[in-house]
């Protein structure tokens, strides 16, 4: 152990990333993956975005903004939030930060006090744990079921509240069960946080990618909220702009202002170059963006009856782009299931169990591969259940 070992503050969480390290190695071995286990759009960056950081970088338009980011930026995001959500917010009350995750460290950063417990929608996606027990605090999940699609149950979350209880992060769309809380359960959920004096944390990173009937509503839209609510939306996932690093928080002024200086001590500003290249996702065609998602709908209605028919089920995915699938089916937990089709069949997924989930029944299906690969996969996928069903 080094010197640095014995040194490292309590609140730093050993995380276990054996697992992922071990696919990751086994897939290193093979030449025939097809990998359906991670978040990043298999889409190129629109070529529009990118000519945009080229102009950028010719301009020598690569020094340091200010840490809340380029006003023009800013502005732009207040306008789409307003046309897309019907969210208020001025320039002067969003913060753009290096992706949604830096957002996420800033907001625990300064509202998470030693002691206090963060509600969070679970499954979920982890990075939330981390910071929270980073600032001292401790994170509670908030159960979802797949008898209701994953979506949010109102008195989970309040058969969860203690004295102790500072703020509830509510994902919707949700990763890794893409599931869509419905704007009556919101709203619920609204009337919870004014009684119980909560703060809400409204992670909207998947809101542009709703498949109908589904509805996004965002919370901070109802009275009484916004004053509540901190609203955390990017680029990475919407525009295929994972490796660029631009998300955002937009929040009221008074705690804008207060993290300002936070936010530059943790990374000064987000890359210039990247933020030129956000500017121009949002003011430039949206063409490739609708072609995206008509892209990833045609591939989910392909995928949920190919599932059905291998045994398997889920919760409806009304949004983002994740089936979260029970394969209990097969008598196997899922880590053992995932890992065995890797080295068997060379197809990758994730177990939800790397999504907080104590259950050992059920992946996660990343449907970011062109759809023939998609449909390669679901063959071995189903061959391999049926094996291990008839091995039984």
């Amino acid at each position: 152990m080094s010197q640095f070992a014995k040194h490292i503050a309590p609140r730093i969480v050993e995380e276990d990333g054996s697992f992922r390290t071990k696919m990751l190695g086994i897939a290193a071995s093979r030449s025939d993956v097809i990998a359906l286990g991670r978040g990043d759009p298999d889409f190129h960056t629109p070529t529009h975005i990118v000519e945009a950081a080229k102009a950028a970088l010719d301009a020598n338009a690569h020094h340091y903004t200010g840490p809340t980011g380029l006003p023009q930026l800013r502005a732009a995001i207040s306008a789409d939030l307003r046309v897309s959500y019907g969210l208020d917010y001025t320039a002067d009350e969003i913060v753009v930060t290096a992706g949604v995750q830096e957002s996420i460290m800033l907001c625990m950063l300064a509202l998470c006090a030693p002691g206090e417990e963060v509600l969070i929608t679970s499954p979920r996606f982890t990075t939330y744990d981390t910071a929270v027990h980073l600032c001292g605090g401790v994170p509670v999940p908030v159960p979802t079921h797949e008898k209701d699609d994953f979506a949010l149950d109102v008195a989970e979350i309040e058969a969860r509240i203690t004295p102790r209880t500072r703020m509830f992060v509510l994902v919707s769309p949700n990763n890794p069960t893409g599931a869509v809380t419905p704007p009556d359960v919101i709203r619920k959920i609204a009337d919870l946080a004014v009684k119980h004096d909560i703060l809400i944390i409204a992670d909207e990173i998947y809101a542009k990618m709703i498949y109908a009937p589904n509805e996004h509503l965002s919370i901070a839209t109802l009275p009484g909220m916004k004053e509540r609510t901190i609203t955390l939306n990017g680029f990475s996932k919407t525009y295929a702009m994972t490796g660029w690093r631009v998300g955002y928080l937009a929040a009221p002024l008074d705690f804008v202002e207060k993290v300002t200086e936070p936010r530059h001590t943790l990374s000064i500003n987000t890359c210039t170059v990247s933020q030129h290249a956000a500017l121009a996702a949002l003011t430039g065609p949206q063409e490739p963006l609708q072609a995206m998602l008509a892209d990833y709908a045609a591939r989910r209605d392909w995928l949920m009856p190919a599932l059905t028919a291998a045994g398997f089920t889920y919760g409806h995915p009304g949004g983002a782009f994740y089936i979260y699938t029970n394969i209990s089916s097969t008598g196997m937990p899922a880590p053992e299931f995932c890992e065995r089709l890797l080295r068997e069949t060379g197809v990758m997924l994730f177990p939800g169990t790397m999504f907080g989930d104590d259950s050992t029944d059920y992946i996660r299906i990343s449907y970011l591969q062109p759809l023939p690969m998609i449909q390669e996969a679901m063959r071995r996928i189903t061959a391999f259940a049926q094996s291990v069903r008839v091995a039984a």
